[in-house]
């Protein structure tokens, strides 16, 4: 895109403003300020402002609103908006009706002059005054520094002349200039169509040197007026008649390159052939093969323009479909546009005497546009071109509100009722589970089913707010996620274990054997189990020094014992502890040891089992293992 030197894009906040005041009370509106951090809330409110403040409605930002469904494309919306935005375009023909503007197309070049003449010949005389003026202008400056650097006065001064020149029965809003070296393109509306424009951007492409420089290439400005898309193209391809190819060679790599992005930036951007309408302008340098100078000239002087048309190379290379396919191009009707003696209405006489030729034209694609007038003005003699317009009428589509309001409410009803058939919903064979005496390091499993209904769903078990698991660490859901098919089932077991990691708390009752389970469906609803359970306190997962004051089977003991002497911190002699002193150790590693030492030399025994050994550790088992 515009990664040129001497690319320049302005509007109406950066450039000089003029004056509204003239003596017949019309002109051109300047702006200050920009909408680049309205509100979507506020920015509907603008359409009812008073005309004095409609001036400072046009602006280059993406975020200017002509309708109530460009809000859709906020980014703040997500997937539902998305499709409520689709199906409002598809339905347009619902909510919208056709209405002309006049649109005026014009494309000059200068020859690097600047002006010396007033404009109004070719811009406002006989005319009918436009809706949209949309002004294009080739060679603007030639000179090395305008090619290298950002500026150059002559923007300045053909901006001033053609805003001089606009029909002085309307007040204009400039919307956009952009500038490419010496291609400069500007827009204007009538004052009371301000508020309907939005979505301004403006690109550029050089394809001059090496191919990206921008002494060639071209500008756009894309908008979109009420509900209609339109694009603008100014471009100035290669010279020389015999470099039509590197012609067609630069029209599409400016149809290519020339990319607009979005408000959202998840959309990919858009082209210029992705617009209801496209104008095109410019001097696009396509000159008459075959003939000799002279009798070029002599059919023009016969104004025989069909028979030189058929050696118009435009004419030929879109008929081969080699460049604007699609596109339209009025009748010509006037001679050739170039090249002339600068200052007047003489055929080229220089050394070169370059042969004339139609460079200059306005081509458009889209529907519902009517060419009224395709013309030049041989009137302004600044340049070695003249200047040529075209008078467009456009049929763009505006919304009716009333119908565009149940258009919406239709689309959303619809949208809610498909929503709700396709919510996924399951059932549970059981939603309460109670695991009774767990015992350490003893797995208890519990299971249940889960039966989808009629839409394919996605399950998870999800963790409740402020906790980073969901479940506690003593329970655990295989599978805890998965994907069901429509009427089909899966079996879901609960797994209860107790390790040395969990069991201290629960022998303190720090923790209880409760835990809430919530089973989430995406798109759908949550569902909420409720496991419980009793453990049996053991002596693994107590401290040692807790140990020392059970001087019986920890299962004997209150709860409120266990519990107490669990928490309880190492005491010292001096303590002044109210409790009974306790053993040295603890008689489960008494019994341990002594086990041992009576049975460790019976090689010949059957090894006993871990619990076997400790009878008191909080198991149901015999107290000894015996040889037989």
């Amino acid at each position: 895109m515009s990664a040129v030197p001497g690319s320049r894009e302005r509007d109406s906040a950066g450039g000089s403003n003029f004056d509204s005041s003239r003596p017949n009370g019309k002109g051109v509106l300047g702006h200050e300020g920009s909408w680049a951090h309205d509100k979507p809330e506020n920015v509907l409110t603008r359409q009812n402002k008073s005309k004095s403040e409609i001036t400072d409605m046009v602006r280059s930002s993406t975020i200017t609103v002509s309708h109530k469904a460009h809000i859709l494309s906020m980014q703040k919306f997500g997937l539902r908006d998305t499709l409520v935005k689709s199906q409002v375009a598809q339905k347009e023909e619902d909510y919208t009706y056709l209405q002309n503007f006049r649109f005026f197309v014009g494309t000059y070049n200068v020859n690097g002059q600047s002006p010396k003449e007033c404009l109004r010949p070719w811009l406002s005389h006989g005319i009918q005054a436009p809706d949209v003026y949309c002004v294009g202008f080739q060679e603007l400056d030639l000179s090395k520094e305008a090619f290298f650097f950002h500026d150059t006065p002559k923007e300045e001064e053909w901006f001033k002349a053609v805003s001089d020149g606009l029909h002085p029965d309307a007040k204009y809003a400039k919307v956009k200039l952009i500038r490419l070296v010496g291609i400069m393109l500007l827009l204007y509306v009538k004052q009371e169509h301000a508020a309907h424009i939005s979505e301004v951007d403006a690109e550029t492409v050089g394809t001059g040197i090496m191919g990206r420089m921008g002494n060639k290439g071209g500008v756009a400005i894309r908008f979109r007026f009420h509900n209609t898309s339109i694009c603008i193209v100014n471009s100035h391809l290669a010279a020389h008649t015999e470099e039509y190819e590197r012609r067609n060679q630069d029209y599409k790599d400016i149809c290519s390159r020339m990319q607009f992005y979005q408000v959202d930036a998840s959309l990919p951007p858009l082209t210029i052939s992705k617009h209801d309408v496209i104008l095109w302008l410019g001097d696009l340098n396509y000159r008459i093969e075959e003939l000799d100078v002279e009798k070029v000239k002599k059919l023009i002087e016969e104004k025989a323009f069909q028979t030189l048309y058929a050696y118009d190379q435009l004419k030929n290379q879109v008929a081969a479909k080699a460049v604007f396919e699609g596109f339209t191009e009025g009748e010509l009707t006037f001679q050739p546009t170039y090249k002339y003696d600068t200052g007047s209405d003489d055929w080229d006489t220089s050394e070169k005497c370059r042969a004339p030729a139609w460079c200059d034209r306005v081509l458009w694609k889209g529907k519902n546009i009517t060419q009224l007038s395709y013309q030049s003005h041989m009137a302004l003699k600044t340049s070695d071109h003249k200047p040529v317009s075209s008078m467009f009428d456009i049929g763009v589509r505006v919304i009716n509100e009333e119908l565009y309001r149940k258009t919406l409410e239709k689309i959303v009803r619809s949208l809610d009722k498909m929503e709700n058939a396709n919510i996924p919903s399951v059932s549970l064979s059981k939603l309460e589970f109670c695991f009774q005496n767990v015992k350490y390091m003893q797995l208890q499993v519990e299971s249940f089913t889960i039966h989808n209904g009629q839409v394919p769903c996605q399950f998870e078990f999800i963790s409740k707010p402020d906790e980073v698991s969901y479940c506690k660490q003593w329970l655990n859901a295989n599978p805890s996620r998965g994907f069901l098919l429509p009427d089909s089932d899966i079996e879901i077991e609960l797994e209860l274990y107790v390790n040395k990691t969990t069991a201290k708390k629960l022998n303190s009752g720090e923790d209880k054997l409760e835990d809430i389970l919530v089973l989430h469906l995406d798109r759908g609803k949550d569902y909420f189990l409720s496991v419980s359970g009793n453990y049996l306190p053991s002596c693994f997962g107590s401290p040692l020094h807790t140990l020392c004051y059970m001087r019986e089977p920890i299962l004997d003991l209150p709860l409120e014992t266990i519990r107490e002497l669990t928490l309880m911190p190492v005491q010292t002699e001096d303590d002044g502890s109210r409790l009974e002193n306790p053993m040295d150790i603890p008689k489960e590693l008494w019994m341990m040891v002594d086990y041992l030492y009576r049975n460790a030399i019976q090689q010949h025994c059957k090894k006993p089992s871990y619990f076997e050994v400790f009878p008191y550790m909080g198991l149901s088992c015999h107290a000894y293992y015996t040889c037989p």
